[in-house]
């Protein structure tokens, strides 16, 4: 078993188990929360086959099966399934266990603010860097979505992406080279910052957290939808 695969499972089976916890009840949500993964990983995936093509970053066969679909390896689909659901299942379980720990809408704001005059300019100064300027462009669009249409998840994501970070820091450090000889997921450092959080590239912070919002958005948008 390809060790890419055994994070996939790994990171799933846990939240997986637990979504029949009796208090959360959190499989009532599954319909909506895999739907909304499947959609936002159709928008991921096809990213992904065209970064993989042009040479953005690519995936060291020593630790994936082999099998490939558009020159992505099997374990990178399931990727787009197993790590939101795990990270999705964190966020629900803190709301619920935690339902007045929230920032005010006026935090989220500055934050917002904040982040604005941080990733404007760096897609400016930064715009020949395919990862830097597209995957900053995307979180710019889908957090100012967020603050003007549906603030109330950012109120609560805010805090649990913290708590997420912890488990997709590990995941991800083993991707990109932490205890481990070569990296799983092999970086084309002219198309990013060069600048890592141990072994993992910064911008994948911002991917993975443009990623789990839209996931959260349509989420939203389905539940209400159904009702």
């Amino acid at each position: 078993m390809s060790l890419y695969l055994i994070l996939n499972i790994a990171s799933f089976f846990i939240p997986f188990l637990y979504s029949f916890e009796s208090r959360m009840k959190y499989i009532k949500r599954w319909k909506a929360v895999f739907l909304a993964i499947l959609i936002t990983a159709i928008f991921f995936i096809v990213w992904d086959i065209i970064f993989t093509k042009i040479g953005v970053w690519q995936f060291n066969t020593r630790y994936h099966s082999g099998i490939d679909f558009w020159g992505l390896p099997i374990e990178e689909w399931l990727f787009f399934i197993c790590i939101p659901y795990a990270s999705i299942f964190i966020h629900f379980a803190f709301h619920y266990f935690y339902p007045k720990v929230s920032l005010s809408n006026q935090t989220v704001r500055i934050i917002y603010g904040v982040l604005m005059l941080i990733l404007i300019p760096t897609i400016i100064f930064h715009y020949n860097k395919l990862y830097t300027s597209i995957n900053y462009s995307l979180l710019i669009l889908v957090l100012t979505y967020a603050v003007f249409k549906v603030h109330h998840i950012l109120n609560t994501f805010f805090i649990t992406f913290l708590i997420i970070l912890i488990p997709f820091g590990i995941v991800n450090g083993i991707l990109t080279g932490s205890f481990i000889a070569e990296p799983v997921v092999i970086y084309n450092n002219s198309e990013n910052l060069g600048i890592r959080l141990g072994t993992i590239p910064i911008e994948d912070i911002g991917y993975a957290f443009s990623m789990l919002l839209m996931s959260l958005i349509l989420i939203q948008k389905i539940e209400k939808y159904k009702k």
